[in-house]
């Protein structure tokens, strides 16, 4: 595992490798492990890599001709030819706690890097602000992400719906979202990825909103499906994913939807007061 600022670089040049490129969704899923792996991939043997990414080694192969190569072996001499220089496999020198923390490290600094160009971000803030309600959706792991987003949301924006179960009356809830006025939705979309959100947001565009959403990759199977992706890696390297990078992006987009809100400072101060009032917290 890498432990240098050189693996965003390595993350960006593999996702730009595979732009432009019509991937089947098992070669999708190859290629979101090497974005997950950006800085072992090209160290990784095609056996290695197809374990990895749970799919078989001539499926490993097909990817590489797909993406224009002669072969895997092309595909991965290429790689080094432009991973960042002192990008190396791990050495070991973590415990698997410690690697865990180290990968959440690598997945924040990827995300600095993609906001580097805050003007996605601020889109989907005009976008949020300006849909009155404003339904946001998360399902199982996505579930923390959307509540925790909505929790905050209510403090400026007026009228925020959180869609955080699924079943036959998801559809209904979007449903009613839009006779109320919505004109976009937003969306948290974390692995393993359920089908209901899949075909929620299919259904959501097909009523007219504009769908922003924050996926663990741009090969999420919620991308065809989204009119905005903001990406934000998950860690992988303990039994259940951890997901700081898509928290932290959320409060992000929280600030660029409070730049949009005009009142907003004046909504969190009201909050503050009936707060104080009420003595909700212990200060």
């Amino acid at each position: 595992m890498s432990d240098n600022g050189g693996e965003p670089e390595a993350t960006a040049r593999l996702q730009k490798l595979f732009e432009g490129h019509r991937l089947t969704p098992t070669q999708r899923r190859i290629a979101h492990c090497m974005v997950r792996r950006a800085a072992d991939a090209p160290f990784l043997s095609s056996v290695e890599l197809a374990e990895l990414a749970g799919v078989s080694q001539p499926s490993v192969t097909r990817f590489a001709v797909a993406l224009g190569f002669d072969g895997y072996p092309a595909l991965r001499r290429h790689l080094r030819d432009v991973v960042p220089a002192g990008d190396e496999p791990g050495d070991g020198s973590y415990n698997e706690y410690q690697q865990a923390v180290q990968a959440e490290i690598d997945n924040l600094r990827h995300l600095a890097s993609l906001l580097a160009d805050p003007e996605p971000v601020s889109r989907a803030g005009r976008l949020l602000a300006a849909s009155r309600p404003l339904p946001v959706l998360g399902l199982r792991a996505a579930t923390a992400q959307a509540a925790g987003f909505a929790y905050f949301a209510r403090k400026v924006h007026p009228d925020v719906r959180l869609l955080d179960e699924g079943g036959t009356l998801l559809a209904d809830r979007v449903d009613a979202a839009v006779r109320a006025g919505a004109s976009a939705l937003l969306c948290f979309a974390l692995p393993r990825h359920p089908r209901e959100v899949v075909e929620a947001l299919e259904y959501a565009r097909g009523e007219g909103l504009t769908v922003v959403t924050v996926a663990d990759s741009t090969f999420a199977p919620v991308a065809r499906h989204s009119d905005l992706l903001l990406p934000a890696a998950v860690g992988t390297g303990l039994a259940f994913d951890t997901a700081c990078a898509p928290m932290l992006l959320g409060r992000v987009l929280l600030e660029a939807m409070c730049d949009a809100l005009p009142d907003a400072q004046s909504r969190l101060e009201e909050f503050d007061a009936k707060a104080a009032a009420r003595g909700l917290f212990v200060e």
